[in-house]
């Protein structure tokens, strides 16, 4: 196994952001590896990446990141089938609809389940791997979600601060082993998992997000919010006492 510039795996690749990414990398010059459970929707990025004047065709790997026993035996396929990699990207993402008076363990399970069990399975092997030939990316897209303990949606909320924590745990494992992590932390972006939820401010585009979230890649930046002016935002909540931003509702 190598280092091999412009060679990347996008996990949760057939839809919203991590489906935009992958086309914008494409377009970038970069080998892909395309893995998200929705085989149909997947080959379909696949073939507007075909579309894309000089983009190299794009691999395909059906995969359910809740098998989290698949993960190393895939992870290694896809590697070999790359001739190596550089970058790591874990998009995938599930928000299920929570009343304001539901407290749903299925939901909230899920969203453990996807958005952090299956984003250690796959970056700690990315990790291990980088760790070894003393380079590479891993990038995670988290949520400004994940900032504060907010009212709506408590399982998301905790998924996505429980990823910026990991992320920051890898940032400081690897750090001395020339591995570089980032943490991506949108703020409401149109995708089909944000549909129904009417429009959230500041919202973005996922072809917006993924012209950022590029842009920041090819950056020397650790954390990196979308937009930027979601970090002044977010450095405000953040230091709002708790007995007052529970009373604001927010």
């Amino acid at each position: 196994m190598k280092l091999r510039k412009k060679c990347a795996i996008v996990v949760g690749a057939s839809s919203g952001i991590g489906a935009a990414v992958a086309r914008r990398l494409a377009r970038a010059g970069w080998h892909l590896a395309l893995v998200a459970r929705r085989q149909e929707a997947l080959n379909q990025v696949a073939a507007d990446i075909a579309r894309l004047p000089g983009a190299h065709p794009a691999l395909v790997y059906p995969h359910d990141v809740t098998n989290y026993d698949e993960v190393p035996a895939l992870f290694d396929r896809i590697a070999d089938d790359l001739g190596g990699l550089e970058l790591v990207l874990y998009a995938s993402g599930v928000m299920p609809d929570v009343g304001p008076e539901e407290f749903d363990f299925a939901k909230d399970r899920a969203m453990v389940e996807v958005n952090l069990l299956g984003m250690i399975a796959w970056l700690n092997q990315a990790a291990d791997l980088f760790a070894r030939l003393e380079g590479g990316t891993i990038a995670g897209i988290g949520s400004v979600a994940g900032d504060r303990g907010r009212r709506d949606r408590p399982g998301y909320n905790t998924s996505k601060g429980a990823q910026a924590i990991f992320l920051e745990s890898l940032r400081n494992r690897l750090a001395p082993r020339n591995v570089r992590v980032v943490t991506i932390k949108p703020g409401p972006v149109a995708t089909p998992m944000t549909e129904g939820l009417g429009q959230m401010p500041f919202m973005i585009s996922a072809n917006e997000a993924a012209r950022q979230i590029v842009r920041a890649l090819e950056s020397s930046r650790s954390t990196v919010y979308v937009p930027h002016r979601w970090a002044v935002i977010m450095l405000v909540i953040r230091h709002i006492p708790s007995f007052l931003f529970r009373r604001l509702g927010i």
